[in-house]
Order: structure tokens, then sequence, then C-alpha cells
């Protein structure tokens, strides 16, 4: 058995769920489908979870938003229209959207969270009535019937344990089962979403609680490449991955893969695979447990921008004891949580997210930890990156840190930090954002041409990744 989720760029018009429910049907195994909203239709387009954004925004505003109501109803009359169906579906998801738009606007994280979660709900409608309208027995399930419970965090849920139990019933029912993804339901029945992209993480929900044999997302690539190919022209395509490695290349900027969706598939022991809904033939990048190396202790490049440092020095750092908890604490009065917290003997850096610090925010910072901490120094380093090597093979590899750092230095990009996680599977280089694409393109050459690769393969051959 197979779970299929399919992206919002794959489900972006009719033509492409024409595609889509060819791909399900193309395989009996495909029993379980997790649909998106309707991702752009070109470059220029808009999405359609950004259209209901922007009425929810305007109703919760305004208490009126016929305009911007008007404009999401427009993309499924367009698609209906495209897929031959009639305009009943269209009058059914129109009362949808007014039904949700009535709901107590006095919590507005609750009423955002009931029409963003609309447009995955309504394509899932739209996809199983396209698949009854070519004789095929297709169901719509509504998640909150099913069961798929989560905590009551708007726009960042956690599945609650009993949801698998219940999830579980879909295995045994007839017919091709059609899931909205994005969101489930609190105990008390109300609708919350997991963070943007997460019909990622429902399509792993699902394949963990039906125990599928194969948990397939559809997106609009052939397979994960080893960079950005926005930065590096033609990088080599990834057959195969490990969770750790994927986990690791989705956090550092890999757009790929939902970077908390991986986690159900990986508790229940299900591969993987990402394939391309306009290429299905494609045999697209495997997520497995373990894999053979491949001679290289690199398997991917990732990178991002929008990170800050805040350094503090002091002398005898080391012997304070509670020193760093302090620091900590002064950035959770601020409600800021941390990425990175590389360190000395007598410095500290700190590293997190830029667009959540202002500088009323750095000033405040600044002064608490001068006057609590009686540092040394203190030094905000605004504008950085983050480049972020994976590679289950630099636990066994030696001078890995010796060559991205040297062709860091020869391409002179100044390294602003190193960071190390104690897992060995990744490695990541603070830079300046101005030298972000320059960094990956430098260290891409160094492990991915033909010579570079040749240095480690012999001693890399056999050695399983696990």
């Amino acid at each position: 058995m197979k779970v299929a989720k399919f992206g919002g760029t794959s489900l972006a018009s009719a033509a492409q769920i024409k595609k889509v429910c060819d791909i399900v049907l193309a395989d009996a195994k495909r029993k379980v489908v997790v649909v998106s909203a309707p991702g752009k239709r070109d470059k220029n387009d808009t999405k359609v979870t950004d259209l209901l954004i922007a009425l929810a925004e305007r109703y919760l505003a305004e208490g009126e938003a016929e305009a911007e109501l008007a404009a999401v109803v427009a993309r499924y009359r367009d698609i209906a229209e495209g897929l031959a169906l009639s305009e009943e579906i269209v009058q059914l998801i129109e009362a949808d959207l007014r039904e949700r738009l009535a709901l107590d606007r006095s919590k507005p994280e609750m009423f955002m969270d009931a029409i963003k979660a609309s447009g995955e709900d309504n394509n899932a409608k739209v996809v199983a009535r396209y698949l009854q309208s070519k004789g095929v027995h297709a169901s719509y399930v509504n998640p909150r019937e099913a069961g798929l419970f989560v905590s009551e965090e708007h726009g960042n849920a956690q599945v609650l344990a009993e949801s698998y139990e219940n999830l579980k019933a879909l295995r045994d029912k007839a017919g091709i089962q059609i899931f909205p993804g994005f969101f489930g339901y609190s105990p008390s029945g109300e609708l919350v979403t997991f963070s943007r992209g997460g019909s990622d993480i429902t399509g792993s929900i699902l394949a963990a609680a039906v125990k599928a044999d194969l948990y397939e997302n559809f997106t609009d690539v052939d397979s994960v490449f080893s960079a950005n190919p926005n930065i590096v022209p033609e990088p080599q395509p990834i057959q195969k991955l490990t969770y750790r490695e994927m986990r690791e290349l989705s956090y550092a900027g890999f757009s790929v893969f939902h970077d908390e969706a991986l986690i159900p598939a990986f508790r229940a022991g299900i591969p993987v695979c990402i394939k391309n809904t306009n290429n299905p033939a494609a045999p697209g990048t495997m997520i497995v447990f373990e894999r053979e190396g491949n001679g290289n202790p690199v398997v991917g490049i990732a990178s991002d921008g929008g990170f800050c440092s805040i350094y503090v020095s002091k002398y005898l750092m080391n012997r304070e004891i509670g020193f760093g908890r302090r620091l900590l604490h002064i950035l959770e009065d601020e409600e800021l949580s941390y990425e990175h917290i590389p360190s000395g003997i007598d410095d500290i850096s700190v590293i997190l997210k830029d667009d959540k610090i202002d500088d009323e925010v750095e000033r405040r910072i600044t002064e608490r930890v001068r006057t609590e901490l009686a540092v040394d120094d203190i030094v905000f380093e605004r504008d950085m990156s983050m480049i972020m090597l994976v590679g289950e093979g630099m636990r066994h590899n030696v001078g890995t840190t010796a060559r991205a750092a040297g062709a860091l230095a020869r391409a002179q990009v100044n390294i602003e930090m190193i960071n190390q996680g104690s897992s060995e599977v990744s490695m990541m280089f603070g830079v300046k954002a101005v030298d972000e694409e320059k960094a990956v393109r430098a260290i891409y050459e160094e492990f991915f041409n033909k010579n570079a690769a040749s240095e480690t393969a012999t001693a890399e051959e056999a050695i399983s990744y696990r």
C-alpha cells in the first residue's frame, strides 16, 4: 500500500489535476491520496493559500471582503470547468467559504486557520468529485470524522497519539481516499493547522497510521539535488538520502520537503520517495534508514539567509556556573528562540533569525547582557547566511572541514562562524549574506566535481550509512 501526497504546483490547474489522477490510477497500491491547495500556475500567479490569507486579513479588518472571496471562487471555478464538473461543486465551495467567514472573528488565530485550511479541504473535494465523474470509486475524507486530532496550537499544530489508531481504519476502506492536507482538529473540535507547508506532515502521519509500504511525495522536480539549482547550474541529483540527511537539508533551506514532515514516517520505519508529477517515470529520490557510501562524504549543500549572530565574550566565562542559562533567559524574555550556539572558552555566539530582532530589541538585549552578565563585549552581527554541508560520510572521513574551509578561502569568502553537530552528519559555516551564493558554488566545486570525489572513493566505497 502506498500513500501519495501531491503539492500545490501539482494541483494548480485542471490539467495538473488530470495528471495527478492519472498517476493515482496507474498504481492500484495508491489507496490514500493527500492533496494541497492549488499552487501557482506560473511564476506570476498567486497560490490559493495566499489568496485565502488576503481574504481572511481583509475580513478581520473590515468585516467584508467580496473581491477577495470572488478571487478564490474564480480559481476553483476555472479548475471545475477544466475538469468538466458542474457548477454545483463551485457553489458548494463558495457556501463553505461563506460559512467559515461567519465564524467568530474575536479569535483571529482560529479564524485565520479555518480560512487557510479551506484551500486543501475544498481541493480534496474537487479531486474526489473528478475521480467519481470518471467512474472511479473515490471518497473525500473529512479529517475530523477520520480522527486526525492535533494540539491546539494554531499555525503550529502537533499530532496527538490517538490519531494514529483512528486513522488506521483508512487502510481497510474501499476505493481511493482523498484526504486534505495541512490541518486537523483539536479534541474540542476546533480546526487547527500545521505550520506552512504542513500537507507534507499530513501525508507522513497517514503513511504511519495505515502502515504504508511507501510514502510518495510528488512535487515539481525529478529528485532532490545536491545543491540549489538556482545557485549551482545542473547540480547532481541525489538517488538516496538517509532520514537524518534529509532532515538536516530541509531545515537548512531545501524547500522540497517540510523539515518536520519526516518524523512520523521515520518513527514508523516507512521509506519515502520524492517524485515529479510532471515526470512520474523518473525514479526520484529515496529517503531510507541507511544507504551505501558513494565515495563522497557530502551528499548535499544547503543555504539559508536572514540570520543574526550575538557574540558575547567574558574572561573566564567557562568557570562561571549558569552563564549560558542566564544569557538564554534574557533571550527567552524577548520571546526569541535560538538556532545554534557555537562557543569557546571565553566567548559564545548565539545564532537567531534576523527578522525577530529590531533595533529596540537589540538595545534591550545589549543593555541587559552588559548589566546582568558583566560581559567584556557584546556584538550583534546582521545579514548573515548559513551554509550547511550534510552527509553521513563526514563521520568516517578526515579532512572535510579543511577542504570546505580551503574552498571558501580560495573563493575569498570570510568565515564568520563554524559549527558541527554532535551527530557529525552536518557542518555549518556562517558567512555574510552577500557571499552566500559564492560560498555554495565554491563548496559544491570542491566536493562534487569528479576529481574531488575520486580522492575519497576507495576509502568510502564499502561503508554503509545508518
